[in-house]
C-alpha cells in the first residue's frame, strides 16, 4: 500500500514514510492509493473485540511493518484505557452513545494518539532518527498527543493552542506535564491561526527538513486510520446499518467514518454536527464553502472555520481530480469562499447547533435518561434529535463531561461533572511559552528548544 497526496505532486510513499512526513511536500494531505474492501469479511470480523479488530484492519493499510509488530503496538497503545474494550456503547434514550473518552486524557483523541505515539517511537528506533512534532490544538489533541509521546526517546513535541480559548482543565492537562521533551505554546489568536501557522511552517521545506518536523494533527494519516477502528467496531454491533452523528469541527473524526463506510462496513449515513462555526454544515447544504469569523462557544474544540481534513473528502468528491481540488483550494485561499456541486450521494447529512440548544440537550438527555454529556457530545445529541433517521443512530461521545464542568453545571444546575485525574491537576506548577501568532517567532522557539 502506497500513499498519495490530494494535490498530486508528491511521489507515492510507503506507510512509514507517510507517517513521518505528515503533511505532503506539495501541501496536500496523504491518502491510501486504494481503500481496501471488507465486504466479504464482515461476519468473520463481527465477533472481534476492539483490539482484535484493530489488529485485523491495520495490515490492510500497512505493508511495511510486520503484523506481529503492529499487534504489539495496538496492545501497547490501549493498555491503559479504563474501559475493558477501549470504547463503550451506552443507551441514552432513543439513541446510543459511543463513549470514546476512556483513555489517559479523557478524550477521543487518545484512541488515535496513543497509537500514533507508539508508532512514531517504533519507526524512529528502527531508523535511528529523531523527530520534532509540531501540532496545533483546539483543546484535546494537544493533551492526547503529549500523553502519547511524553518521555519517548528521539521525540520532542511542540503544541500550539489559542491562548484563553480552551477550557482551563484542557490547558492544565498540557502545561502541567514536566517531561523535558514537551513544549506548550500559548498563541495569541484562534485555533485557525494556530492551524495556519502550522501549515505555513510545514510548507517551509528546508526548515521542515532541517528540524525533522512531523505532524501529530489529523493531517497525519495514522490519526484517521486509528479512528476508523471504532466506526468499524460499533457498526458491527448493530443489527442493521447504522448512522453515526458526529460532533466535528476539523472534519477528521467524521472523515474516518467515511473511510469505514467506503470499506464496506454497515454504515448508512454520517451526520455532520457542527456548532455555530457552521462552515461544514453550510457546505453540505449548499456546496458553498465560506470562511467566517470564528465564534467562541461552549464546545471550544469545534470553534474552527477552516477544516483541515475537508481536503481529503474533496479528493473523493472530485473523483481524484487534483487539478480541480487545487483550483478549489486556491479560490478559498484567495477569497475565503469556493463552490462545488452539493454532495448528493446520501452519505452525509449536516446541521449546526447553537449554544442554547447545546446546553438544552445536556439538560434534556440528563432528565430523560440520567446520562451526563459534555458540550461537544451534546452538539451531537442535539443534532440527532433533529434527524428522524430510520436507521439505528449512534452519537459519538468525544470527551468526559468533567473536562467542561462549568458548561455542564450551567446546563444541569448542579456540579455533577468531576474526575479525580482532572482535579489532581489544579494547583500544579505549569510550563508554557506565550507567543504571538507569527511564524518567525514560532520557528525561532523551535530552533532554540529542539534537540
Amino acid at each position: 500500500m502506497r500513499y498519495i497526496s490530494t494535490r498530486g505532486e508528491t511521489e507515492p510513499l510507503r506507510f512509514q514514510d507517510a507517517i513521518l512526513t505528515g503533511l505532503a511536500p506539495d501541501g496536500g494531505l496523504l491518502l491510501p492509493e486504494t481503500i481496501p474492501s471488507v465486504a466479504g469479511e464482515l461476519e468473520s470480523l463481527r465477533g472481534l473485540d476492539f483490539r482484535a479488530l484493530a489488529k485485523a484492519l491495520l495490515p490492510k493499510f500497512v505493508d511495511d511493518i510486520p503484523a506481529a509488530d503492529l499487534s504489539a503496538l495496538v496492545d501497547q497503545a490501549y493498555a491503559h484505557f479504563d474501559c475493558p474494550d477501549v470504547v463503550r456503547l451506552r443507551s441514552a434514550g432513543a439513541v446510543q452513545v459511543l463513549e470514546l473518552f476512556h483513555g489517559p486524557t479523557l478524550a477521543f483523541k487518545d484512541i488515535a494518539l496513543q497509537f500514533l505515539g507508539r508508532l512514531f517511537a517504533y519507526i524512529l528506533k528502527r531508523r535511528g532518527a529523531r523527530l520534532n512534532i509540531l501540532g496545533a490544538t483546539s483543546g484535546d489533541t494537544g493533551s492526547a498527543a503529549i500523553a502519547g509521546v511524553r518521555g519517548q526517546p528521539g521525540i520532542d513535541i511542540f503544541v500550539m493552542y489559542p491562548k484563553g480559548r480552551i477550557s482551563r482543565l484542557q490547558e492544565l492537562q498540557m502545561t502541567t506535564v514536566t517531561d523535558a521533551n514537551v513544549h506548550c505554546l500559548a498563541v495569541a489568536g484562534s485555533f485557525d491561526d494556530c492551524q495556519t501557522l502550522m501549515k505555513g511552517i510545514f510548507a517551509d521545506l528546508e526548515f521542515k527538513r532541517r528540524h525533522a518536523l512531523g505532524a501529530v494533527n489529523s493531517v497525519n494519516w495514522a490519526r484517521v486510520l486509528a479512528q476508523v477502528f471504532y466506526y468499524a467496531y460499533a457498526s458491527l454491533r448493530s443489527p442493521a446499518p447504522v448512522s453515526f452523528c458526529v460532533p466535528t469541527g476539523n472534519f477528521g473524526n467524521v472523515f474516518a467514518g467515511y473511510i469505514a463506510k467506503r470499506m464496506g462496513f454497515p454504515i448508512a449515513r454520517l451526520i455532520v454536527a457542527t456548532n455555530e462555526n457552521d462552515i461544514l454544515a453550510k457546505f453540505f447544504a449548499s456546496g458553498r464553502y465560506r470562511r467566517g469569523e470564528v465564534r467562541f462557544t461552549v464546545s471550544p474544540a469545534m470553534d474552527i472555520q477552516v477544516a483541515s481534513n475537508f481536503e481529503r473528502f474533496l479528493h473523493y468528491h472530485l473523483d481524484g481530480d487534483s487539478e480541480a481540488l487545487k483550483a478549489f483550494m486556491a479560490d478559498f485561499q484567495a477569497s475565503g469562499e469556493a463552490r462545488l456541486p452539493r454532495p448528493d450521494d446520501g452519505a452525509f447529512l449536516a446541521t449546526a447547533v447553537n449554544t442554547e440548544d447545546t446546553l438544552a440537550a445536556i439538560g434534556d438527555v440528563h432528565r430523560r435518561t440520567g446520562y451526563v454529556a459534555d458540550p461537544h457530545t451534546a452538539v451531537g445529541l442535539a443534532a440527532a434529535m433533529r434527524m428522524a433517521a430510520p436507521d439505528p443512530l449512534i452519537v459519538l461521545a468525544t470527551a468526559h463531561p468533567a473536562k467542561f464542568p462549568e458548561s455542564v453545571s450551567e446546563a444541569l444546575g448542579a456540579s455533577v461533572a468531576t474526575h479525580p485525574a482532572l482535579e489532581a491537576l489544579r494547583g500544579r506548577a505549569e510550563r508554557c511559552a506565550s507567543l504571538p501568532a507569527k511564524a518567525d517567532r514560532i520557528k525561532a522557539y523551535i530552533e532554540a528548544q529542539a534537540t
